[in-house]
């Protein structure tokens, strides 16, 4: 119980301090219905403004869901066609109406009391909105029960607005895929340019926040699913300590690297739709604590100079080095050149992810009553509805998982044991031999055109899997532009340092100051 208060209150207290760095300030109304459509003129304000505003009655929160609503219709099924949400929640405006009406008798959650939240589509909700993976072969799964982490978005008096799009089955069926493609779902378009590609498999989440469809999203990672859409898109994504947050409920591909997370406009936002997802009562309340004074002085930051297995971008790499000056004129002590040899690791994480994908999937088919009985029924589905199904690439990554034996065998167990030895170690003797708060690389080159012929052809930088395979904390915000589209910046560290990360990206963020908004939104 003390816990729940002391986040209650820290919860309000960071509600009354928008983020007036990533808003757009709006011009007063006189009436409430007008405050709704000005207020979020942008689409693009802060949670803390809109709570805010919301308790000085400015607008309410059936207002407030009925604009993002209305501007999915506008943007997104219209419009540029983003194809960013794959469903809307049509208790959206029901609850809304349930949320204005306990805050009215003086009831209040905390931050996200009236908030909408979009969920990816392979997060299990108790409700009329499928969890599907962009699957066809799922399309009429509704799940018994919210999935842990929903639970908790429910109680702390966040809207479920909908389910979003994403690589199909989280981007694990083929190794010719294009990233934001789903057979439900169709693709999904990058807000910075539409013909480029808004990486996956969060693609949904990420372009929905970018564009302003939604304040907040939930994604998820197995291997950088969180990081590369937030980087490529320009906004912030946090992909959490292995554990931190229940991974119950949610279609899976790997438990041994499987997490949902946070992403928002701003690192604020995600931290307060982090801290409600969080398992942990300590570690949200020093999420949140981290957000007052966040600084950067006498905090040791190394600098991951291999971070590309594809050779080095001047552009990316000339934002990085701007990025550490920034640092260092915060105060930062800069350990440059870190380099950890992750030789083996691609190959033995790949093993891994196919043992552990056909016996979680199909034991999570088993305990959800999902239409599809294992992992065989839906290959065997795809084969029959080939031209629907696999339309631009096939399912050799799921044939390759069905024919691997039990999590018992040697191959598996070896393998297990060689990933998590080279990420773990990696960091670990980095973090320990400098005395590092944080390690920090570029997470992702800028977004590639979408080729449905040839698959993803991304420029191969990408530094989310040393964090991904260890399990360990890592957060992504915009350092900037190179050609005109966002690339972000990494910060990565050991297990359980998940507020500490959260701190020191914040204060990078404020030191950056604010970048321009998506080109469809720049009119």
């Amino acid at each position: 119980m003390k816990n729940r208060l002391l986040l209650s209150l820290l919860w309000l207290l960071a509600a009354c301090q928008p983020d007036v760095e990533a808003t757009v300030q709006p011009t007063p109304e006189k009436t409430a219905d007008a405050m709704a459509g000005s207020v979020m003129e942008s689409g693009l304000m802060d949670v803390g403004n809109l709570q805010a505003r919301m308790i000085a009655g400015e607008f309410t929160a059936r207002q407030l869901t009925a604009y993002y609503l209305d501007r999915i219709q506008r943007l997104d099924q219209q419009g540029p066609a983003l194809n960013a949400v794959l469903e809307i929640n049509p208790d959206a405006l029901a609850i809304a109406d349930g949320l204005d009406a306990e805050r009215a008798a003086g009831i209040n959650y905390g931050v996200l009391h009236g908030i909408p939240v979009l969920l990816k589509a392979n997060i299990d909700t108790a409700d009329q909105l499928a969890t599907s993976a962009g699957s066809l072969a799922m399309q009429n799964h509704h799940a018994r029960r919210d999935a842990v982490l929903v639970a908790r978005l429910r109680a702390a008096g966040a809207i479920v607005l909908g389910k979003t799009n994403l690589s199909e089955w989280a981007n694990f069926r083929s190794s010719r895929s294009t990233s934001g493609w789903s057979s439900l779902g169709g693709q999904t378009r990058n807000p910075w340019g539409t013909g480029r590609n808004p990486c996956g498999s969060s693609s949904g989440s990420a372009v929905a926040v970018a564009a302003g469809l939604a304040p907040l999203a939930v994604g998820t990672e197995t291997d950088g699913s969180i990081v590369c859409p937030a980087s490529v898109n320009g906004i912030v994504g946090i992909k959490p300590t292995l554990g931190l947050v229940s991974a119950a409920g949610i279609i899976p591909i790997a438990h041994s690297q499987d997490t949902a997370g946070p992403m928002a406009l701003n690192v604020r936002d995600a931290a307060l739709l982090y801290a409600a997802m969080l398992d942990a009562g300590r570690m949200a309340t020093d999420v949140l604590a981290g957000l007052e004074q966040p600084s950067l002085q006498g905090a040791r930051i190394g600098v991951l100079r291999n971070y590309s297995g594809a050779g080095v971008d001047e552009r990316v790499e000339a934002l990085l080095n701007a990025s550490i000056v920034r640092l260092r004129d915060q105060g930062a002590e800069i350990i440059d050149n870190i380099n950890i040899d992750r030789s083996g690791l691609g190959a033995a994480e790949f093993e891994v992810l196919l043992y552990e994908f056909k016996a979680d999937l199909n034991a999570y088919l088993h305990n959800s009553g999902a239409p599809m009985a294992n992992l065989q029924a839906i290959i065997d589905f795809n084969n029959a509805n080939n031209e629907l199904v696999m339309a631009h690439f096939g399912q050799d990554t799921f044939i390759r998982a069905q024919a691997k034996g039990p999590l018992t065998e040697q191959r598996y167990l070896d393998s297990l044991r060689t990933s998590k030895g080279i990420a773990q170690q990696g960091i670990n003797a980095a973090v320990q031999a400098h005395q590092l708060d944080a390690i920090i690389a570029p997470t992702m080159g800028p977004a590639w055109l979408t080729d449905w012929v040839n698959g993803d052809q991304s420029s191969g930088i990408g530094s989310a899997a040393l964090a991904a395979v260890a399990g360990y904390p890592s957060i992504t915000l915009p350092a900037g532009l190179v050609a005109g589209l966002p690339v972000g910046l990494s910060f990565f560290g050991a297990a359980n340092t998940d507020a500490r990360l959260i701190t020191l990206a914040r204060a990078f963020e404020q030191a950056r100051g604010p970048l321009p908004l998506p080109t469809l939104l720049q009119e």
